[in-house]
């Protein structure tokens, strides 16, 4: 892999290294230590490291404090990019007196050799076999020099989670190298929920045709994602740039993110001005190297020594710290949007001072600096687009036998409708994208189908999504990604409404009790007639009293909700296909024997009508559109689940997610309120809800009415008549003749004066009683304190 070299001999590392121990030490010192080195120097890490051996052996060799008398002799061998001929050379090394190796270059050749070295004994160092596998306890004389491939797939799967990516499309070659490397990050990515939904394979460094890498890339632009990952050689890495550019693949909507060989080509090589155009908005990772004096230092001398090979490097080129700059292509340099560290994840802080720091993994904590995509857009790509030329989507639809207004088939047009179709259209067309789909029917035509199986075909890959009534239930959550639900439903109980039996002498009844007030006329009695019955609406316990009786008379049987139901042992009724039975069997331990299964809605009015069964559950939507043609039956008791209809589509797809916004919108719109009334307000029947229907309603007083107005008339009528009677009978009759033509006024007049006089006398002779009963009460007293 062509990554910037950790350059050990150059900056007196490897020296460290050789007395630490890693060399073998002898008693006394040799005149001359053999070192191989095993590289492909046509490349730009062989190239660097040429020039970085010959100047480490210079300064081992020219200062006596390090090795004393004993000088490095350094050979090197050019696997011309073979990787027989790096075993070879590596063969040929060990049967030698050569005390260590620098290499290979490949991971191919460093798995090979290391069995090798583990036998003689043979220490291996490199900088560019960077597979992650190398660094198992298997291989204990093979040493990595520089971070492994692993640092930087966790490094690009922080990226990839940070941007709310899922998933990625991988280009490399297929060595062992790249294979070890896509591992590491398909792990990484897995770990972030996130996934590679396609590798593009291509052959390895020379092998690679400019035809292969189309034919792949044509492949990959028919895939929905668009967050690419190129982890090739540098050789093969630019020319899958370019073909990209050619096939307009560099646009607005990709992302493409590249490992460290482009950070490594462009700080070493200079980028033409035909090149650059096609790596514009690309993201790459370059290892970090704090700034420090040694550094700046060796970037001095690193220049005079560059001029032989003509290797010119940028800013920051060694690698000493498993920390990794996030960097932007732009125009014909780099723009530095943070920084990844294995410490503290994605940053804008330099990792020399996030080490100074507590780790701090937060997802508030990570951040990167804007990036200018491709197109030149600021503007963060979607990532996942579903391409012209890609296949249609298979979307499977339960083929219902009942509630057809939610999913049904036009038979004479063999059209898709309903209230579920309906809202998925609504929700599809406000998409930034199209989306090509067919519907595919789901279910035999004699029953409805069980939803769960129908789930299960989206997690299964036979279909690409499920819509219809389908209910966001835990279980169906675990394999598959629902969309923000577009109705709300839950489990409710239905049982038969018993007719209204309330006795109109009830409320008599409770007239005749500890209701004692003296009165004086039979025209008092009335006016306290009214006030009774007043006094006996208002009261709470004449209320409390009625509603309770009227209640417990109301439903036949007495199922009052879910409770009633589990304690007693009456036969329950739930729709075909529905989550409900397995609800009631599994969480509410309702025996299988009492679930009696119910295909339509006619089946459940017959069912309830003849007893077969005491009360249906079901959803709630469902249980509205029965209940609009069926006024003999109401919900009793509460809604006990809650949850809601969603439409299925596999686990971290994109769509749910795109989709679960366009359903907010439709909501927010007032949208899909009016497909709902278009489909499910359709009530034939004003049936009260189970609320209303346990309220006392102005029929249940009606004997108490009707007594009060017939006692009052009563009352009106004898009063009358007696006071005519008496009138007729005290009054003197008028004779003469002259007097008859004014004899109806005076009479009205007398009339009406009798009647003052009687009603005087009444309350006078009434006052007396009273008088008389008080002063007996009074002679009563004394004697009796007296005995």
């Amino acid at each position: 892999m062509d990554q910037d070299p950790t350059i050990i001999l150059a900056s007196n590392e490897g020296p460290k290294l050789m007395s630490s121990g890693i060399v073998r030490h002898e008693t006394s010192r040799p005149d001359v230590v053999n070192i191989g080195a095993i590289f492909s120097f046509g490349t730009i890490n062989g190239k660097v490291a040429k020039i970085a051996m010959k100047a480490a052996v210079e300064d081992v060799n020219s200062d006596p404090n390090i090795l004393g008398r004993t000088k490095i002799l350094l050979s090197m061998h050019d696997s011309n990019y073979s990787g027989f001929l790096g075993i070879i050379g590596g063969l040929q090394y060990m049967e030698t007196d050569t005390v260590a190796i620098i290499g290979p270059q490949s991971s191919g050749m460093a798995h090979i050799l290391s069995h090798l070295a583990n036998e003689l004994h043979v220490p291996m160092l490199s900088f560019t076999a960077l597979d992650p596998s190398l660094a198992s306890l298997q291989y204990p004389y093979f040493i990595q020099t520089a971070p492994n491939d692993l640092f930087q797939m966790t490094a690009i799967a922080d990226m990839v989670s940070y941007y709310g990516y899922r998933e990625v499309v991988v280009v490399y070659t297929d060595d062992e190298h790249n294979q070890g490397s896509i591992i590491a990050l398909g792990e990484k990515l897995a770990e972030r929920r996130c996934r590679i939904s396609y590798k593009a394979l291509l052959s390895p460094e020379a092998l690679a045709t400019n035809e292969e890498i189309m034919n792949e890339l044509v492949k990959v632009s028919m895939m929905e994602s668009r967050v690419i990952i190129v982890h090739a050689y540098a050789v093969v890495g630019v020319r899958v740039f370019d073909v990209a550019y050619k096939l307009s693949m560099m646009d607005r909507g990709y992302v493409w993110i590249a490992t460290a060989w482009l950070s490594t080509l462009m700080d070493s090589t200079p980028v033409s001005g035909g090149s650059d155009k096609f790596i514009q908005g690309v993201i790459t990772f370059r290892p970090h190297t704090p700034d420090s004096d040694r550094k700046k230092t060796f970037l001095k001398r690193w220049e005079k020594l560059s001029l032989t090979g003509k290797i010119a490097f940028g800013p920051d080129k060694s690698v000493i710290r498993p920390a990794f700059d996030v960097l932007n292509v732009i125009g014909r340099g780099y723009k530095q949007i943070g920084y990844w560290s294995n410490y503290s994840g994605l940053s804008v802080v330099p990792p020399e001072i996030l080490y100074t720091k507590e780790p701090n993994r937060s997802s508030s904590n990570q951040r990167l600096n804007n990036v200018v995509w491709p197109g030149r857009t600021t503007i963060k790509p979607r990532g996942w687009e579903f391409p012209h030329n890609g296949r249609r989507l298979r979307i499977g639809i339960p083929d219902r036998v009942s509630y057809k207004a939610f999913v049904s088939k036009d038979d004479n047009t063999n059209e898709i409708h309903g209230y579920c179709i309906d809202v998925f259209v609504a929700a599809k067309d406000l998409l930034p994208y199209a989306v090509s789909h067919e519907f595919v029917l789901f279910g035999d035509k004699h029953k409805n189908p069980n939803y769960a199986e129908l789930t299960n075909t989206v997690a299964s890959n036979v279909f690409d999504a499920a819509v219809g009534d389908i209910a966001i239930v835990t279980n169906r959550t675990r394999i598959v990604d629902f969309t923000q639900p577009y109705i709300e439903s839950g489990l409710v109980v239905v049982a038969p409404v018993r007719k209204l039996n309330s006795s109109p002498w009830f409320s008599f009844s409770t007239m005749f009790f500890a209701h004692r007030e003296n009165t004086m006329s039979s025209l008092g009695r009335m006016v306290l007639i009214i006030w009774l019955f007043v006094v006996l609406i208002i009261t709470s316990s004449y209320t409390a009293s009625l509603t309770s009786i009227l209640t417990v008379q109301q439903l036949a049987p007495s199922i009052r909700g879910i409770e009633s139901l589990i304690a007693s042992n009456v036969r329950i009724g739930f729709q075909v296909g529905s989550y409900a039975e397995n609800y009631l069997s599994e969480e509410l331990n309702i025996a299988k024997s009492r679930l009696v299964p119910l295909g339509s809605p006619e089946e459940f009015a017959d069912a309830l009508k003849s007893g077969r069964v005491a009360a249906v559950v079901d959803e709630r939507p469902y249980v509205d559109l029965f209940l609009s043609n069926h006024c003999t039956f109401q919900v009793v008791g509460r809604q006990f689940t809650r949850s809601g209809w969603g439409f299925a589509f596999p686990r971290d797809s994109p769509l749910a997610m795109d989709m679960s916004t366009a359903i907010l919108t439709l909501s927010e719109n007032g949208e899909l309120q009016k497909i709902h009334d278009k489909w499910l307000n359709t009530r034939a029947c004003g049936l009260p809800s189970s609320v209303d229907s346990e309220q006392l309603q102005f029929k249940s007083f009606w004997g108490l009415f009707l007594l009060c107005g017939i006692a009052c008339f009563v009352a009106l009528l004898v009063y009358f008549s007696s006071i005519v009677y008496k009138f007729k009978r005290y009054l003197p009759q008028q004779s003469e003749p002259s007097l008859q033509s004014s004899s109806k006024s005076i009479r009205i007049q007398k009339f009406l004066s009798f009647a003052d006089r009687k009603e005087d006398e009444s309350i006078t002779k009434w006052k007396r009683k009273h008088l008389e009963m008080m002063s007996g009460s009074k002679q009563e007293l004394p004697s009796s304190s007296g005995s």
